[in-house]
């Protein structure tokens, strides 16, 4: 998928957004394929990694346990200069590093956060369906290897060499679909 193709399902449900406007590039989450693309404007930039989506399938209602559908934004980024494997818990470091990367028993989140708030209003955002309230995140894990199999408990799970690279270049405000 193009660059331009992203923007053609977004533009119309979203109207104007400064993100589009500045042409920055765009996370596509494919919850089949089971993978993150970050799509820039010039398509051999493009990068491809894969994720872990929920084990409970889409959806978004809070204590759904799914991940949420539709057009997100970054609203905040977590974890710059950790190392890699810093444990988080209430998005604080803990000084813990995950050396267990087969770790199944916990869904714990390492590296790098990548907070999502929803933008599509009765879908995403406000209400029972609030993906920033349900505290859904794009984050490393110590269960690294299941990923591309989907087994989280909502948020976007990736390697965390992927996003510790991802979250150098991603900014705040940064637009996010999921499908």
């Amino acid at each position: 998928m193009l660059w331009q193709d992203v923007k053609q399902q977004i533009a119309p449900r979203l109207g104007v957004s400064s993100a589009l406007a500045d042409e920055r590039p765009i996370i596509f989450i494919d919850s089949v394929l089971q993978r993150l693309d970050w799509i820039d404007i010039d398509p051999a930039a493009r990068r491809s990694y894969p994720i872990s989506t929920a084990a409970n399938g889409l959806g978004n209602q809070i204590d759904s346990c799914k991940t949420p559908l539709g057009i997100h934004q970054v609203r905040q980024k977590i974890g710059a200069g950790q190392p890699s494997g810093m444990v988080f818990e209430a998005r604080e470091p803990t000084g813990r590093i995950a050396r267990d990367l087969d770790n199944r028993d916990r869904d714990e989140i390492t590296s790098r956060i990548l907070w999502l708030d929803g933008l599509e209003q009765g879908v995403n955002r406000d209400g029972e369906c609030d993906t920033f309230s349900r505290y859904i995140y794009i984050h490393g894990t110590s269960d690294e290897k299941r990923i591309g199999q989907p087994v989280s408990a909502g948020c976007i799970r990736m390697n965390n060499a992927d996003v510790i690279e991802l979250f150098e270049d991603v900014l705040v405000n940064d637009l996010v679909l999921i499908q």
